[in-house]
């Protein structure tokens, strides 16, 4: 399976040039420092994962950059251009698109009505149906689900529904936050399978995911994040054989 239409064309930067950057972001919840100057880059049509346990800052991160949460100070550039002025509307008409941990998505909406709120920046009625096609050719339980209602579906079927709606807006770059988190293990690797083709289609994915062995397993690069600051970086088939991130991560 292909997929036709993933992404708005043309890419703000060409493949394997920094599409998303973050230089010493910090984010402050009332006196609690959440991050204490994160710096990451991820390459354009690259899969980045942000792993660390839980409370290091991984969601606040994500947060940080679709514009939910105020930076304290530090910078915030998507393709080369500062973005941390934009509201998360005008964000998402940049390219940038969120898929947020527990979902999110509308239950008393059917699958095609969440899907459809996705593409809300453009509602041409060919472009419309080719990223339906797109999605359920990603998730064809979603094919078959098009009239229920979004809360009668599964966990699982919910979380690729939130996925399938972040990819209605055709972004360049999507964060995905906790994917894997609370679904059975087989709908966990039929996820990760479609973000493996979502990735091979040209989108730029920033993971933020607790089961380590997969993000590793999924991902060209990861940054540990320990107490809001990056501890480790590199690639991923090296961050899987060291031997502090298998002790701490990995069970070994």
């Amino acid at each position: 399976m292909r997929v036709k239409h993933p992404t708005r064309a043309p890419l703000p930067v060409a493949p394997g040039e920094p599409l998303l950057e973050l230089a010493d972001i910090k984010v402050s919840y009332g006196g609690i420092k959440a991050l204490k100057g994160v710096s990451l880059t991820v390459n354009c049509q690259e899969i980045v994962a942000l792993i660390g346990a839980n409370g290091a800052g991984k969601t606040t991160t994500l947060k940080s950059i679709a514009r939910l949460l105020p930076l304290s100070s530090g910078t915030l550039r998507f393709g080369g251009k500062d973005i941390a002025s934009l509201s998360t509307e005008a964000l998402v008409a940049a390219g940038v698109a969120l898929v947020p941990e527990g979902r999110a998505i509308f239950p008393n909406l059917t699958v095609r009505e969440n899907l459809e709120l996705g593409a809300y920046l453009h509602r041409d009625a060919t472009t419309m149906r080719e990223t339906i096609d797109d999605v359920t050719q990603l998730f064809p339980r979603l094919g078959e689900r098009m009239k229920q209602e979004g809360g009668t579906l599964s966990g699982g079927e919910q979380q690729m529904l939130a996925i399938g709606r972040a990819m209605m807006a055709r972004p360049a770059l999507l964060l995905l936050d906790e994917p894997s988190l609370g679904i059975a293990p087989k709908l966990v690797q039929q996820i990760f399978e479609a973000i493996t083709k979502i990735a091979a289609a040209g989108v730029t994915i920033l993971l933020v995911e607790q089961n380590t062995r997969i993000a590793l397993k999924t991902s060209h690069r990861a940054y540990v994040l320990r107490t809001g600051e990056i501890a480790i970086e590199g690639r991923s088939a090296d961050l899987a054989q060291n031997a502090e991130i298998q002790a701490a991560y990995l069970g070994g």
